[in-house]
């Protein structure tokens, strides 16, 4: 252990859904993953039902199920809504199949079914931080885009438009019960999709290796992740039926959500919500990737000025190395590389959205006390994040 390493390193925790079943194909298999939870199924799916629809049938006769879409990123209202069409099925099992706003929603279904009440109960923040206590009911998480890593995660992020920020629900027991990962299920994903969720898991492993809760575990399946990113996103993005390169970021996003749940992620993530919340047709995966290459420079800069001997300067160069595939790159490169990438695959600025400099001040208080900015490997003053806003325009 080197004398950068805090004393917390090797004293951690790892929780995870409870079966992954992953691989080409592995889709086929759903019906025989059902069985074992009950026979009336609440699908929870996206504006496109084809899969959900798909699921209706392979299930056959003998199960009743009902399909509820969510059009774009869920809310607290969206949740009231599938929480009532559950009750009315008096589901037995909720199955999320789509991106993750359509497995954040089923997860808060499923929570809320088996612990009543309402979702504002249960927000962070917002809400009114009520614990959930009792098991979900079953839910399996079936992913469609490669971005959130969801269907391994204990938390549901909501979207609360009365306050104008996005927002968690989390406990242990919201893991699901079976996460089942088929790359193939992405391949149809158009490339504006694949773009914005594959930097959301691209990011996802970096912040977490990062992170000031990592731990070896995470550290490992970070530097995993990292690699399938960096080597398969951009071919992902332009060759969508590559299924190589689509099975990576399927990994990429697995290892993104297994990281984050058991090592919090940091001041990209920090950002997200709030802007989420208060420019809602600024996608999750674009956001982060516009704030991505700044808040690499900034926390480097910090960390150098502030606390030089944080593992989390190595770690820097170590993710440079990683993603450049030089061994002698350094943080520097590192954040060039992702300036170049996401100018490739055509990212945004955060102007885009509707972001302006009059609202960096509100941006930054909600940030500062968003869950995602706890995990930062250092504590960026109010100054230094609206500097991140500025280069992010």
């Amino acid at each position: 252990m080197t004398d950068r390493e805090p004393a917390s390193y090797f004293n951690f925790e790892f929780s995870t859904a409870i079966r992954i079943v992953f691989g080409r194909g592995k889709f086929k298999l759903l019906p025989s993953i059902v069985k074992d939870f009950g026979k009336r199924v609440f699908i929870v799916t996206g504006r496109r039902q084809d899969t959900a629809k798909k699921i209706t049938e392979m299930l056959g006769k003998d199960y009743t199920t009902s399909i509820f879409s969510v059009e774009g990123e869920p809310t607290t209202e969206d949740a009231d809504r599938g929480l009532e069409e559950a009750k009315k099925l008096q589901a037995e099992v909720v199955i999320s199949v789509g991106g993750g706003s359509a497995i954040d929603l089923g997860k808060a279904i499923a929570a809320i079914l088996t612990n009543g009440g309402e979702p504002l109960d249960y927000l962070e923040v917002i809400g009114k931080g009520k614990q959930i206590t009792k098991p979900s009911t079953p839910f399996i998480a079936i992913p469609t885009t490669s971005g959130t890593g969801a269907e391994v995660t204990k938390n549901s992020v909501l979207r609360s438009e009365k306050h104008s920020v996005k927002v968690s629900l989390r406990a242990l027991t919201m893991l699901p019960n079976v996460a089942l990962v088929d790359p193939e299920l992405t391949v149809s994903a158009p490339k504006s999709v694949t773009v914005s969720t594959g930097l959301d898991a691209f990011t996802q492993c970096l912040e977490s290796f990062v992170s000031n809760m990592h731990n070896p575990l995470t550290d490992a399946i970070c530097r995993e992740g990292l690699k399938r990113g960096a080597r398969s996103i951009q071919r992902a993005c332009e060759h969508g039926d590559d299924i190589d390169a689509r099975e990576d970021m399927a990994i990429c996003s697995l290892f993104g959500g297994l990281a984050l749940a058991n090592a919090k992620l940091g001041a990209v993530h920090g950002f997200a919500g709030p802007l989420g919340g208060m420019y809602p047709t600024a996608p999750h995966g674009a956001t982060c990737a516009a704030l991505l290459p700044h808040v690499m420079e900034m926390n480097v800069k910090a960390l150098k000025e502030r606390d030089p001997k944080n593992l989390a300067l190595a770690k820097y160069d170590e993710i440079a190395k990683i993603i450049t595939n030089k061994p002698d790159a350094t943080a520097a490169d590192g954040v060039n590389w992702v300036k170049d990438l996401c100018k490739k695959l055509g990212v945004p600025q955060l102007s885009t959205y509707g972001v302006k400099n009059e609202d960096f001040n509100e941006i930054v208080q909600k940030s500062a006390v968003s869950s995602s900015m706890k995990g930062n490997p250092i504590n960026l003053t109010d100054k230094e994040l609206e500097v991140i806003l500025k280069l992010s325009m």
